[in-house]
């Protein structure tokens, strides 16, 4: 996927949530610098896995990149309406 069919932007992890149920993953808050006011927190399940396979998670304080990508391709010119094609 072409780079300008994402965005990335830097966040911190500010909070971690422990789930009241023993079968679910806790959630990481990250909050997003770069995005608008009302959309600066996001909640993800904490429980990643890294290069190697191995179940981790995010500590308070860490600092993320967190990339969007379209799932369908987006295409899009200066002119027109946004059009999306599955």
């Amino acid at each position: 996927m072409n780079k300008k069919t994402s965005a990335s932007l830097l966040g911190t992890v500010e909070k971690i949530i422990k789930s009241p149920l023993a079968t679910a993953p806790d959630k990481a808050q990250i909050k997003v610098v770069e995005a608008d006011n009302l959309y600066r927190a996001i909640r993800i399940d904490n429980s990643l896995t890294n290069e190697n396979g191995e179940e981790v998670r995010l500590n308070l304080g860490a600092q993320v990149k967190i990339t969007v990508r379209p799932k369908v391709s987006v295409l899009s010119s200066k002119n027109n309406a946004l059009t999306c094609h599955r």
